[in-house]
């Protein structure tokens, strides 16, 4: 996965066998499930924010390839989902604000949870420890991808596919392929295949599923650059994916991470989401503050809307606005010269 090609870095056998988490001890269900969690969140988000299909596909990718090279230890999802999100907007010029990628995300773990559903402002430590993550998130993305972040979608190769082998006329095929292509950015298959052999995969297994034959005299695949095990394995991975249920949901930064391995992560998020709830109704419940006195108010109402005194207002001189003297009248210039006219025409006699 170092040299850079326009062709997709796919991870080495040794990669495959055993990734940085698995190496630490995390066991390959539970960072599998942290794979689909973290991918879930980021097709949910950019849902939520009307991403093209394309942005939410490189930022799941990206997510993948990361955790092929880095732990889920020392880099917990969190951040990461952040930071591969906001890459994938600016890689794929689909920029998105700083601060709707944070909220939406964050809305989307606290509706998982049960939270109350409460957007940051902006200007709290939850939000600026969220914008943390996610900056620290992108720099260690691209520093572990050594800022090849190019990823190639098999979208279009699945539509051209479709269209050679006259599959675009029936009812199911194109659109169960499709979704297949989707759900498979949950799983590694992405950082495991070139984009060729996983369009085939999932042609394969919705013709199979509609009953629809292909030819084989020369294999349909083979036509494709694909071959016949990489395709029956690509098949295999979107069965396995429907047949295992992920939990809801998932731990998110190192602590929870520990608790998540001790099993009391259920029984912590329980705990969370009661004093969420109880600080909540509590804030709800309280009267709404009176707004703060400014400066100048004489209590009968006189006080000027929106002036703030400073305190140098009484030593400076009074603008004429200011003042409550009325402007003195000015002269009109042509009044003296219509004057002067008159009396120059002779139309001004003397008595």
């Amino acid at each position: 996965m170092g040299r850079l090609s326009l062709r997709n870095p796919l991870a080495t056998p040794d990669q495959i066998a055993a990734s940085p988490s698995q190496r630490q001890g995390m066991p390959s269900e539970v960072e599998a499930d942290l794979r689909a969690y973290g991918c879930h969140l980021i097709q949910a988000a950019g849902t939520v924010l009307r991403l093209p299909q394309p942005v939410m596909a490189t930022a799941q990718v990206l997510l993948h390839r990361f955790y092929y090279l880095a732990s889920l230890y020392a880099f917990p999802l969190r951040g990461i989902v952040l930071g591969a999100l906001f890459l994938a907007c600016k890689a794929e010029e689909s920029p998105q604000p700083i601060r709707s990628i944070i909220n939406v995300v964050d809305i989307m773990v606290k509706r998982d949870r049960g939270y109350p559903e409460v957007v940051t402002d902006g200007y709290d430590s939850e939000y600026y420890e969220l914008k943390n993550e996610m900056i620290i998130g992108e720099i260690q993305i691209l520093r572990h991808l050594a800022f090849n972040v190019q990823v190639e979608l098999p979208y279009g190769l699945l539509v051209n596919y479709l269209r050679s082998l006259e599959l675009t006329e029936q009812p199911r095929v194109p659109q169960l392929a499709w979704n297949y292509l989707n759900d498979l950015l949950r799983t590694p298959v992405y950082v495991c295949f070139q984009p060729e052999t996983i369009a085939c995969g999932a042609i394969f297994l919705a013709a199979h599923t509609c009953n629809v034959a292909l030819p084989t005299a020369p294999p349909w695949w083979a036509v494709f650059d694909a071959s016949e095990e990489d395709v029956l394995t690509v098949a295999k991975a979107i069965r396995a994916l429907y047949l295992h249920r992920s939990p809801c949901t998932m731990p998110l930064s190192g602590r929870e991470l520990e608790i998540y391995l001790d099993g009391k992560l259920d029984q912590y998020i329980a705990n969370v989401r009661q004093e969420k709830w109880d600080a909540h109704k509590s804030e709800l419940a309280q009267p709404p503050e009176a707004p703060a006195s400014r400066s100048g108010d004489t209590g009968d109402g006189s006080a000027k809307r929106g002036h703030v005194e400073h305190p140098d207002d009484r030593a400076r001189p009074k603008s004429r606005r200011e003042s409550k003297e009325p402007p003195q009248r000015r002269r009109h210039a042509g009044t003296s010269r219509s004057r002067d006219a008159k009396s120059s025409n002779g139309s001004h006699r003397p008595r």
